[in-house]
């Protein structure tokens, strides 16, 4: 088995066992600013499935979520629970907010991607990969050039998140069930 794959299945064992060293890291995060520049990634073998290289031009950034139901300020029509419209779901997921945190933050970088490293109740950690669209060996990589001509790309559901929020993540044959229909609002054709 190659490294990488001991690295993972030790970090998931962690997560899953609630280890002290997962608890200490957790509660060090909870001190630190919602969004924080880290010198490196901490799950490495995810961050370079997702295409990280640690070379310059390319950071990692730690992003502090808080989970959970947003209460909506519509007005509380109705006497059922289900029919008064207080508690609503986001229709972003909190990863591709954590992607737009870390771009508005880091104006000059574009999100390449980014990936789930923990919880702690309602407060979830994720770690996005920026590239520095303005540097040499960023530009100059083959991989990386495409991706830093499409400016905005958290804000446009580009990245893996946001092309799973749009239901384009799979391209194959049954598919188009999956995606937004884009008929929701159209009348019907009347004779």
């Amino acid at each position: 088995m190659s490294s990488y794959r001991y690295i993972k299945e030790t970090i998931e064992s962690e997560y899953k066992n609630r280890s002290d060293e997962y608890k200490s890291r957790i509660v060090q995060w909870n001190t630190e600013s919602p969004v924080i520049r880290v010198d490196k990634p901490t799950n490495v073998a995810r961050a370079r499935e997702l295409g990280y290289k640690a070379k310059e031009g390319v950071i990692i950034v730690r992003v502090h979520i808080h989970g959970g139901m947003r209460k909506s300020k519509h007005n509380a029509g109705g006497r059922k629970a289900h029919a008064s419209g207080r508690f609503f779901t986001q229709e972003k997921s909190l990863q591709s907010i954590a992607e737009e945190r870390a771009t508005r933050k880091f104006p000059n970088f574009e999100a390449l991607n980014s990936y789930f490293v923990g919880q702690a109740g309602s407060q979830r950690f994720f770690e996005v990969i920026l590239l520095d669209r303005n540097h040499n060996a960023i530009k100059s990589d083959r991989q990386y050039s495409g991706v830093i001509m499409q400016k905005g790309r958290a804000y446009r559901g580009l990245t893996s998140t946001g092309r799973r929020h749009r239901g384009i993540a799979r391209k194959r044959f049954g598919a188009h069930k999956m995606r937004p229909s884009a008929n929701k609002y159209k009348q019907p054709n009347r004779p």
